[in-house]
C-alpha cells in the first residue's frame, strides 16, 4: 500500500512538471516581453530627448557659427531631426509613451557652454560635441533597428538609421574642417 501511495504521488508529480515547466516558460516570456518593451519605450524616449537638444543646438550654430560649414550643418540638423522629432512624436502617442518636451540637463550644459563661446572656438567645440554624439547616435539606432522587438519602433530607427549616417559623415568632414580632433574639449 505504502508503495503504491508513493508510486501514485511520483506519477501526479510527474504529471505536474510539464505544466509546471511551461507556466513558468511563460512568466519569463512576459518578463522578458515587458522588459523588451521598457528597452523600446527607453529607446523612444532617448530619442525623442536627443532629437530635441540637435534643434535647439543647431539653431545655435545657425546664429552663432563662424564657418559656413558649421551654419550649414546646424541648419541641417535643424531641418532633419525636427522632421524625424515629429516622426517620433507621432509614434510615441500611437503607443502611449510620454516623451520629454525639453533637453536632459548634459545637453543643457552643452548648450550653456556652447552659448558662451564664438567664431572658431564655437565651431570646433560644436562640431566636436556633434561628431561625438553622432557616433552615439548612429550605435544606438543601429541596434534598434536590427534588434529592437516593437516593429513600429524598429521601423522608425531603421528609416532614421541612414539620415543618421549622413549626419555622422558630414560631421566628420565639418570637424576636420574647423580642426577639431572629434574628442569633446573640457571646461
Amino acid at each position: 500500500m505504502r508503495q503504491s501511495l508513493i508510486a501514485a504521488t511520483v506519477v501526479l508529480a510527474m504529471g505536474a512538471m510539464p505544466a509546471f515547466a511551461q507556466q513558468k516558460k511563460s512568466t519569463a516570456h512576459k518578463q522578458g516581453t515587458a522588459a523588451t518593451a521598457v528597452n523600446d519605450n527607453t529607446f523612444v524616449t532617448k530619442a525623442a530627448q536627443g532629437g530635441l537638444a540637435e534643434v535647439e543646438l543647431g539653431k545655435l550654430a545657425v546664429e552663432k557659427g563662424s564657418s559656413d560649414q558649421v551654419k550649414q550643418f546646424g541648419q541641417r540638423m535643424v531641418d532633419d531631426h525636427g522632421k524625424a522629432n515629429d516622426e517620433l512624436k507621432t509614434l510615441a502617442q500611437q503607443k502611449n509613451i510620454t516623451v520629454p518636451t525639453d533637453m536632459g540637463a548634459k545637453e543643457k550644459a552643452l548648450r550653456d557652454r556652447l552659448v558662451k563661446l564664438s567664431g572658431a572656438a564655437f565651431d570646433r567645440a560644436y562640431m566636436s560635441a556633434m561628431l561625438s554624439d553622432h557616433k552615439k547616435d548612429v550605435g544606438e539606432f543601429r541596434t534598434e533597428s536590427t534588434s529592437g522587438k516593437d516593429a513600429d519602433v524598429k521601423a522608425f530607427a531603421a528609416k532614421t538609421l541612414p539620415t543618421l549616417e549622413q549626419h555622422l559623415k558630414l560631421a566628420e568632414d565639418a570637424n576636420r574642417a574647423v580642426g577639431t580632433s572629434g574628442t569633446m574639449p573640457k571646461k
